[in-house]
């Protein structure tokens, strides 16, 4: 019994953090319309400047809270509100989400940079030197009281600023129709703004509280928000009693988890995948009609033509050979995972850019393909590539089934939480047999994975499988945009554009997203065994959610609808890294932190770079003079590079320099002599009359005088 009540009064504070980490998170969804995926990196950031101020600077500790809680969370929430969520307001909900991603990315990737990850920085409990109080048969510490007595105040608070203030008066109003509330004098910005401010407090409370019983690790502190996450879907986004109701079940399931869980090398992971599996099964048993519905931007998905396809797929090989020739054996190493890494990138391409389905668990997906490629292809058996591919589209077809009913946000937080029990349980299981079957995943450890043995030839070099790769992933470029001008493309547009459109017309919207999924992860899947073959060892840790994050990011920012963003998703995910290595080890975290502040420029390009920079570069695709001088000019720069006639930074921007001066005369050359403008008197009777003409006419007027 006294067993039984320590680990409930253990629940009972974990639940309390819960609870003011979600109902922050209900507070900017209802009135923002926005759920903040980087919540809990809002509360990690506030714990790390909390342990600066108070550990590394010697500040009194209530000083220090009252800077972090006072002025640096509320400022850091209106930096939220004003200059990051406004810009994309008026976009659908998938680029609202796609900001909150970024953010998240980014938070971690500043944590990591500012605060070295290897040194350890315990945080004390706040009245740690007080003696504990004796409930009956178990003991309470002041840390826990403390956090029992803020969840409640925090409670009260709300249900005050809500009922019983004019400010949260006009935020019931805007959560429950924002036009009705502007038209009675409400402000939907000034009750955003508040709701920012007040949920990055809450945020920053919870992570202050909880870093004293967890490491002061920047994803783990993030990544800890999973569980308010459920507390907030049982809330249905909406309700912040149901929200607290939410965070007692999974404060108490991880605690008696903890106490009662037998103990065996199966089940331990089951205690921290816990709050997933929760918040999974919460998505699915709650009704659909009770949450929020979802809002969307159309994106034009580029058609692309069968000479582009074949042209593109020749100069991803193209550049393979090309980095096979300049790069030493340390480059192949470091560069390789560009193509492997792109065809993880492509498999967003139909299930997002095509279909609207948003997926955070690809390079999960990913990790199995490299699993079964490890063990079923360690001697290089040609056979395991496809049962791999094959394993990979089964568990994407498994994961579509469940997912069906969900969709925008909900559909993210699904696949978040199948990513995070990959990563915590499942992923972490050792061998077991299933029907005399033994299966294996990475054992508890790494996993090797050999090259294949191509018809006697054992392609097993870094030049090798760089090659290899590329031509997968230009087939599988080839195989995309051939699904983009057949009718299963333009029925996956249609079911991205309307789901009810598509089923009046005939359509099986079911049917459909179930293929996409199982396609999506078949090409998900050959990339991770392709990048398990040219790492040679594997774990899971690169295959978590974390790592995940900016994979997703760079192929939303290249554009999801385009199939040259695989391609751009590995240059500009692999790249940068190597790039600024040699300046120190925190070059990873600095290019992640890029990749993320890219990512917030969402809003000024939602079609995505790839797009954007194939129209720039058609015209001197296209024409038929230009096109073979800059081959040859590149040939001539790789043939001097290639003989150590000239160094790497001067063939890059020589080539760079002299394709955009040809880029820009093959623009010009296509669009051909402007006609003379037309005469003054002629305007409104050759053209349209535009407003700027009056201001023309009446500075002329003014001159002649």
């Amino acid at each position: 019994m006294e067993q039984f009540l320590t680990f409930g009064v253990v629940g009972l504070t974990t639940a309390a953090i819960y609870a003011v980490v979600g109902s922050g998170l209900v507070l900017t969804y209802t009135t923002a319309g926005v759920f903040n995926f980087a919540h809990g990196a809002s509360g990690m950031l506030s714990a790390f400047a909390y342990w600066q101020l108070a550990f590394g600077w010697g500040w009194p500790v209530p000083v220090a809270l009252a800077v972090v809680l006072l002025v640096l969370a509320p400022a850091f929430g209106l930096f939220v509100e004003r200059v990051l969520m406004r810009p994309v307001q008026a976009l659908g909900e998938a680029e609202r989400l796609v900001m909150t991603v970024a953010l998240l990315t980014g938070a971690i990737a500043l944590a990591r940079w500012v605060w070295d990850p290897n040194t350890a920085r315990p945080l004390r409990p706040f009245f740690a030197d007080t003696p504990a109080i004796k409930l009956g048969l178990a003991a309470i510490t002041g840390h826990q009281l403390l956090t029992l007595a803020v969840a409640a105040l925090v409670a009260v608070g709300l249900w005050l600023l809500l009922n019983r203030t004019r400010s949260g008066t006009e935020m019931r109003a805007c959560v429950d129709d924002r036009a009705l509330a502007s038209l009675a004098g409400a402000s939907p910005q000034r009750a955003g703004r508040l709701a920012w401010i007040l949920s990055t407090q809450l945020a920053a409370l919870g992570g202050i509280l909880i870093a004293p019983t967890v490491a002061l690790d920047a994803a783990q502190l993030s990544l800890l928000i999973v569980s308010a996450y459920t507390a907030a879907v049982f809330g249905r986004l909406r309700s912040l009693p149901l929200t607290f109701l939410g965070a007692l079940v999974v404060g108490c399931l991880e605690s008696y988890l903890t106490g009662y869980l037998p103990q065996n090398d199966y089940l331990p992971g089951l205690r921290l995948a816990a709050p997933a599996l929760l918040l999974f099964l919460a998505l699915l048993l709650f009704p659909h009609r009770r949450l929020r519905g979802r809002d969307r931007r159309l994106v034009r998905v580029p058609l692309p033509t069968a000479r582009g396809s074949g042209v593109f797929a020749a100069s991803v090989v193209l550049f393979a050979v090309f980095l096979m020739t300049v790069l030493d054996e340390e480059g192949l190493i470091s560069y390789g995972p560009i193509f492997s890494l792109g065809i993880v990138a492509l498999s967003y391409v139909p299930l997002a850019g095509y279909a609207g389905q948003i997926s955070l668990c690809q390079l999960s997906i990913a990790g199995i393909g490299a699993v079964v490629w490890g063990h079923l292809g360690a001697q290089g058996q040609v056979w395991a590539l496809p049962v791999a591919v094959l394993v990979a589209g089964v568990v994407g077809a498994l994961i579509a089934i469940p997912a069906l009913r969900l969709s925008g946000i909900y559909l993210a937080l699904g696949t978040a939480a199948f990513a995070v029990i990959l990563d915590r349980w499942v992923f972490t299981l050792p061998s077991f047999e299933i029907l005399g079957v033994r299966i294996a995943l990475f054992d508890q450890g790494s996993v090797e994975a050999a090259g294949p043995n191509l018809f006697g030839w054992r392609l097993d070099s870094d030049t090798e499988l760089l090659l290899l790769a590329a031509v997968f992933l230009a087939l599988a470029s080839l195989a995309v945009a051939w699904l983009r001008r057949g009718s299963f493309g333009r029925s996956l547009i249609a079911l991205r554009d309307s789901e009810a459109a598509y089923a009046t017309l005939g359509g099986r919207p079911l049917a459909s997203k179930v293929l996409v999924f199982a396609l999506s992860a078949a090409i998900a899947g050959l990339g991770g065994a392709l990048y398990g073959m040219q790492q040679r060892t594997v774990t899971a840790e690169q295959f978590n959610l974390v790592a995940n994050l900016p994979i997703f990011l760079v192929a939303v920012i290249g554009g999801l609808g385009a199939v040259g963003t695989g391609l751009f998703t590995g240059i500009a995910f692999v790249a940068p890294p190597h790039l600024l290595g040699h300046f120190g080890d925190w070059a990873h975290d600095v290019s992640t932190l890029m990749i993320a502040l890219a990512g917030m420029g969402l809003a000024h390009s939602p079609g995505g770079i790839a797009p954007r920079f194939r129209a720039e570069w058609t015209p001197l695709a296209r024409d038929r003079l230009l096109l073979p001088v800059t081959g040859g000019v590149l040939a001539v720069l790789w043939a001097l590079y290639a003989n150590d006639l000239i160094g790497g930074a001067m063939f890059l921007l020589t080539a760079l320099a002299v394709g955009t001066a040809l880029r820009v005369r093959a623009t010009a050359r296509l669009e051909g002599p402007q006609p003379a403008p037309d005469p003054v008197e002629w305007w409104g009777l050759r053209r349209p009359w535009r407003t700027e003409d009056q201001e023309v006419i009446a500075r002329g007027l003014a001159g002649s005088k």
